[in-house]
């Protein structure tokens, strides 16, 4: 199986569990019992889940000097094993069990990059993809906004697929230029993007998901939304273009979580157009 596969929109499982006391211990929330099922496939020892620093910062400054140093070039062939197979890139990737996923599912066929601006994050998911014995994942702690364009600039294979999945909303409006998605960043990923190469984008944050999907509907000369292409990569959209279910056949953790509260997604898939 390719990763082309589980990119036609699958909608997840989502099945329901209920949180039970179990011979007077504590009650684990339906989310996180959530997560672990749809993570299963990993095999993260339970004990793995707390490894790594005990508080991670919810939010981070992309404007501090530690983000503003230019990050160094990785020597590709030194962090994968075939640096030619297609790449996918996760922005703001969280805990980075979402691209872990993918990362054990489909070893031979692509390789994985996730960026991520709160350094407790990027090391945990690091020793969690050492415990896995993955050599074709990698994560970077770095502000995507501003050194994307010279990260996928330099690797040899191909970009096929970029997502921003419920990104920090910086809901002060003072803290909007913070957003990750910024004129810059488009610019990026549409000159680095193969032919053929998708960008989805998702949050649980109406006014973050419709600034995000505003800057790629703009480009309509160089994105088809898939929505708009008789649903030609089985998507299924409501009245307002937003995609029914995660494309990837997978939920993200906070998308499981604010599901599992009542929530919904907004989402959006485009490609990036043959001519």
């Amino acid at each position: 199986m390719t990763m082309a596969m589980v990119l036609n929109c699958a909608r997840s499982s989502g099945l329901l569990i209920h949180s039970s006391n179990n011979g007077g211990g504590s009650v684990i929330p339906k989310g996180i019992q959530l997560v672990q099922q749809e993570y299963a496939l990993l095999g993260i020892k339970p004990t793995a889940l707390t490894v790594g620093p005990g508080r991670i910062r919810q939010h981070t400054n992309p404007f501090s000097l530690a983000l503003s140093v230019p990050v160094e070039i990785p020597k590709w062939d030194q962090i994968f094993q075939d640096p030619t197979l297609p790449l996918t890139v996760d922005i703001g990737f969280g805990s980075g069990r979402f691209l872990l996923w993918f990362a054990k599912k489909f070893s031979q066929s692509n390789n994985y990059l996730g960026i991520e601006i709160r350094k407790g994050l990027v090391d945990r998911a690091k020793l969690w993809a050492m415990e896995l014995g993955l050599q074709n994942i990698y994560f970077m702690f770095a502000n995507a906004t501003t050194t994307f364009d010279q990260l996928v600039d330099s690797y040899p294979g191909p970009l096929i697929f970029v997502s921003i999945l419920c990104p920090d909303p910086y809901f002060k409006k003072r803290h909007h230029k913070r957003r990750v998605l910024q004129s810059s960043l488009v610019e990026s990923i549409v000159k680095n993007l193969s032919p053929g190469g998708k960008v989805f984008i998702q949050s649980d944050v109406y006014e973050v998901a419709i600034e995000m999907r505003n800057r790629f509907d703009a480009l309509f000369d160089v994105f088809d939304h898939v929505c708009d292409q008789n649903d030609d990569d089985g998507c299924l959209c409501d009245g307002n273009g937003w995609v029914l279910s995660n494309p990837m056949g997978l939920r993200t953790e906070r998308e499981i979580h604010a599901e599992s509260e009542g929530a919904k997604i907004y989402r959006r898939l485009y490609i990036k157009k043959l001519g």
